[in-house]
């Protein structure tokens, strides 16, 4: 493959081409976006509870779950970071894309009034509460190699429980997104290094995201890299699946940035 060598002129005029299409991006989002949802968590109606799992520390859970129902992942066992990766349930070669998720919102801030995208271009997460606002679309989950170097063998780490739970769903490796990483304080300085920021995280946090395409949605409950904590204790972490209820008229996460709006428009398009 022969790589082609740009001028500085046509170097700059990219440039300027993208800076005047964040501009325009920038003006439309929102001037600011909800505060954080109240601690502790409000009550769900027991008949709106379709499922509860705790997940175990170390461990992994994968299910499936229909449009406009929602998750609440909840820390009500103590801290803990746990990674979600999700498919859509009608082609699994659709899957959750962070960095399109990241880049098209303008924002490495994914907590209330932000949407998730999918590799196509359509919404498959909304996040309708969040207590924290302390997620990680950046850095990725732990490995063997990470977790050995940290806590030495013999612990669980994220990638390999995302391969057990995608071969569980008839994949393999190859099908796994990178993951979100729930509840993980990371923060960028000015120089692009990463910070890890536990004074973002309250006791009790929680997120609510909903669901806008059926979906094969996995967590995997293992401590992110960049925890500085040498001692290997993930706490339980609860995921409460909740009944379906219609999106509002002027919902945020629906209206908030055009490339939201742009994402349910595919949505919608797929639908028919």
């Amino acid at each position: 493959m022969t790589r082609v060598r740009r001028s500085p002129e046509e170097i700059a005029a990219n440039r300027a081409r993208y800076e005047e299409h964040q501009k325009k991006g920038l003006e439309f989002a929102p001037k600011a976006l909800p505060g954080a949802s109240p601690l502790p968590a409000p009550e769900i109606a027991p008949d709106k509870i379709i499922h509860r799992e705790v997940i175990p520390g170390g461990w992994y859970w994968s299910t499936h779950i229909k449009k406009h129902e929602a998750f609440r992942v909840s820390l009500d066992g103590g801290f803990s970071t746990i990674s979600l990766i999700a498919w859509s349930a009608a082609d699994t070669s659709e899957r959750l894309n962070l960095p399109d998720t990241v880049k098209v919102q303008w924002t490495t801030a994914l907590g209330k009034g932000r949407v998730i995208f999918s590799d196509m271009g359509r919404v498959m997460f909304s996040v309708t509460e969040d207590s924290s606002g302390a997620h990680d679309g950046l850095v990725g989950g732990s490995t063997f190699t990470s977790n050995a170097a940290k806590y030495g063998q013999g612990t669980r780490n994220t990638r390999d429980n995302l391969i057990l739970l995608a071969a569980k769903a008839g994949l393999d490796k190859r099908d796994i997104p990178p993951g979100l990483a729930l509840f993980a304080p990371v923060r960028v300085d000015r120089n692009g290094a990463f910070l890890w920021k536990p004074e973002l995280l309250h006791e009790g946090d929680y997120v609510e995201l909903r669901a806008e395409m059926d979906m094969i949605v996995g967590f995997s409950n293992c401590p992110h890299p960049l925890n500085p904590d040498t001692v290997y204790r993930p706490n339980p972490v609860t995921v409460t699946r909740i009944a379906a209820t219609e999106p509002p008229s002027g919902d945020l996460c629906r209206t908030a940035t055009a490339e939201a709006v742009r994402g349910f428009e595919n949505n919608a398009r797929a639908a028919v």
